[in-house]
């Protein structure tokens, strides 16, 4: 797959849920099939989605065709944020109600405005952004439980300091002070007190972090010490990420939330757009092994008739989703796609095609072995 590809793909996933939103009609068309996440589905599916696409909406120089599409959905971006904070809108999202699911996607949410600065927050106006920040203000009712959900609270308050508005720093202070407990070696955190071989290395912790202190950074100098430290550790993580892909383009399915499919790659992903990928990963390399996931992936049909995704990894699997997933959950997969916020000049795109490490190893390429990484 090249970079084409790759745009086609997202927008294809993205389109009918921003669409849909655009109009004011998300919550008509989109098919939740629980009725114990009806309150919720929406908000997911919005937030992830933006999330991902955030990093290509940001970025500038781009011609032709592509900035075109830009231009339509960035458009529409704008659109969905509008409806979706504004109370009198018909797809205002549930930024308060139940126990607390609505902090993970306020969460995702303001990571978008995090990941796009000056594509989502800069044009909004002043209403719009007014609505934008009580939505997101409005989630500190929610005591996060303690796990990953502490950089949800966190990223929340770090999208409300670069909106500036008032943020407080005790939701950054005890995710920051969490997961360095909870580091447990070799670019792998714990997920509370234990550690869980899932994927929420990827879907939220490694990004997370290291995104929560580059915002923070210049206001507590303890975290700009941090950072270079806890960006080490993503490497390695990135480094273990492109070593789970197999020749064939599968990957273990091990752990929670497997239904968010390529999602699980969202760290290897981050790395590649933040220049931080280990020495021994070319860019190229890991375009193509994310692309032989998405290529896999996609052969198993993820679409139902009205181009939304279905519940599952190959296809629909609804029996894989815990009782947590719905139909907006799956849209964590959109975080695959952060890459495309990197110049189509820029080395992952623009290099030839190379095997990843498992499709070197299984050819019989002789590589330098494996090693962990100590602090």
């Amino acid at each position: 797959m090249v970079r084409k590809d790759w745009l086609a793909l997202m927008l294809r996933i993205a389109d009918p849920v921003l669409s849909s939103l655009a109009e004011g009609r998300l919550h008509a068309e989109l098919p939740v099939e629980k009725e114990s996440r009806a309150m919720y589905a929406h908000l997911e599916a919005f937030a992830r989605t933006l999330s991902g696409m955030a990093p290509w909406l940001e970025l500038e120089g781009l011609t032709g065709e592509e900035a075109e599409l830009q231009k339509k959905y960035r458009a529409l971006a704008l659109r969905c944020i509008d409806n979706a904070t504004n109370p009198a809108s018909p797809d205002f999202m549930n930024f308060t109600e139940g126990y607390g699911q609505s902090l993970v996607d306020a969460a995702y949410l303001a990571y978008a405005l995090i990941r796009a600065p000056h594509a989502l927050l800069a044009p909004l106006g002043g209403e719009v952004r007014r609505h934008l920040a009580d939505c997101l203000i409005a989630t500190r009712k929610f005591e996060p439980f303690p796990i990953n959900w502490l950089f949800f609270s966190a990223i929340v308050e770090a999208a409300l300091c670069l909106m500036g508005e008032k943020w407080i720093l005790p939701p950054v202070e005890r995710a920051v002070s969490s997961f360095e407990k909870w580091y447990v070696g070799d670019g792998m955190y714990g997920d509370g007190e234990f550690f869980h071989y899932d994927y929420y290395n990827s879907y939220a912790i490694h990004p997370m972090y290291v995104d929560l202190l580059e915002v923070f950074a210049p206001h507590v100098p303890a975290y700009a010490a941090l950072l270079p430290k806890v960006k080490k550790r993503a490497r390695r993580y990135a480094a273990i990420q492109e070593r789970l892909i197999s020749p064939e383009g599968t990957y273990p399915m091990t752990g929670r939330s497997l239904c968010y499919r390529f999602g699980a790659f969202q760290a290897l992903a981050h790395a590649a757009l933040s220049g931080n990928l280990p020495e021994e990963l070319s860019p190229a390399q890991v375009r193509c092994g994310i692309s032989a996931v998405m290529e896999r992936t996609v052969k198993g049909g993820m679409f139902d008739e009205k181009g939304f995704l279905k519940v599952g990894v190959i296809g629909n699997q609804p029996s894989l989703g815990e009782h947590y997933i719905c139909v907006g959950s799956v849209y964590m997969c959109v975080a695959a796609f952060l890459p495309l916020g990197l110049s189509p000049a820029h080395p992952f795109w623009s290099a030839p095609d190379e095997p990843w490490t498992n499709k070197k190893i299984w050819e019989g390429a002789d590589l330098p072995c494996d090693e962990a990484v100590d602090e």
